[in-house]
């Protein structure tokens, strides 16, 4: 039986993690999923959040994009998982800035290679409905997500009206018009809806259709800039680090735009523990690492690092002053 692979693409800070999880607690104890999670920037910080779910196994891309700059090492752990794990299902996890055209035609490069081994399932795009409205008109990749997809997954509609949301239908509508659009609910959604669906984008017929879906780069839409703040050990006149950090922490992300920084996310040693911090236009989640995970930072005592994405040019103006706030440095 071929190896089905579904591709989840959405913009920075959609909620594309949280639905991934939240579908693999829905799957029978034996099916076995595995994720392949492309990390803007070098913080890791959703691929741990994946590792303490269900998942059977993670495995990470990071510091670029896969439709792009590391177009090749996306087929290259494809191979390796289907040989490693021989897993029921594979979840691409794109960055915020990839193009669902060149990851599918990379699959369907390899759907030929594997003689059908391996095969793309569906294309879902995530969107965020309380913010979509304000980053669709600054950022193409955003439109092209929500164009070129076979499911919509409108997520965080709870945080919005039904006036609101009414705006974010009838514009994906405008931009989309036959694609189903499904309304998550608590940040998930039946796998029933979205697996089984044997897409037929991207393929050898429909090629003609996606000119531009070839293009090996986008424009940089998203700067990373990251925070970083080393061994409390090594601080002299620091012994107390942890002590009243989470409120200095939020204070200061609430001095944080969310019209120029889109998402925040990393590592914070807190005094209850180490957490981490996933921020995204203004709103947060401090989770609790679980204690049997580990990572280098935390061996090395980190006490804070953390990846700032948001708007070239001004992304690294608003990262000095919550370094600054933090006691951190830029890196």
């Amino acid at each position: 039986m071929p190896i089905p692979i579904t591709v989840f693409t959405g913009f920075l800070g959609a909620g594309k993690t949280s639905i991934i999880t939240g579908i693999a607690k829905q799957l029978p104890p034996d099916y076995k999923l595995v994720l392949l999670k492309n990390e803007f920037g070098d913080v890791q910080v959703d691929s741990e959040l994946a590792k303490q779910s269900s998942l059977l196994a993670v495995s990470e891309i990071t510091n670029g994009c896969m439709c792009c700059v590391l177009v090749g090492q996306m087929k290259t752990a494809l191979l390796e998982i289907r040989e490693k794990y021989r897993p029921d299902r594979i979840i691409i996890e794109c960055s915020g800035s990839a193009f669902p055209a060149t990851l599918a035609f990379q699959i369907r490069e390899l759907e030929r290679e594997t003689e059908g081994d391996l095969k793309l399932d569906a294309i879902v795009t995530v969107i965020d409905a309380e913010n979509f409205v304000g980053y669709e008109d600054t950022s193409p990749t955003a439109k092209m997500q929500a164009s070129y997809t076979d499911v919509i997954l409108v997520n965080k509609s709870e945080h919005v009206s039904e006036r609101q949301l009414d705006i974010v239908m009838d514009y994906l509508h405008t931009l989309n018009d036959l694609t189903p659009k499904i309304r998550t609910v608590g940040r998930s959604v039946d796998p029933n809806l979205i697996f089984g669906l044997d897409t037929k984008l991207f393929s050898e017929t429909e090629s003609q259709k996606t000119p531009f879906a070839m293009e090996a780069t986008h424009n940089d839409e998203v700067e990373t800039v990251t925070i970083y703040r080393g061994d409390a050990s090594n601080l002299p006149g620091h012994a107390h680090q942890h002590d009243d950090h989470e409120k200095t922490l939020l204070d200061a992300l609430s001095s944080v735009s969310k019209e120029t920084v889109w998402r925040v996310k990393g590592f914070v040693l807190l005094e209850s523990g180490r957490h981490i911090l996933n921020w995204a236009f203004g709103r947060y989640d401090l989770i609790l690492m679980k204690d049997d995970t580990t990572t280098t930072d935390r061996e090395a005592g980190v006490i804070v690092k953390l990846t700032v994405m948001g708007e070239r040019g001004e992304v690294k103006r608003a990262s000095r002053k919550l370094a600054a706030a933090l006691e951190a440095d830029l890196v």
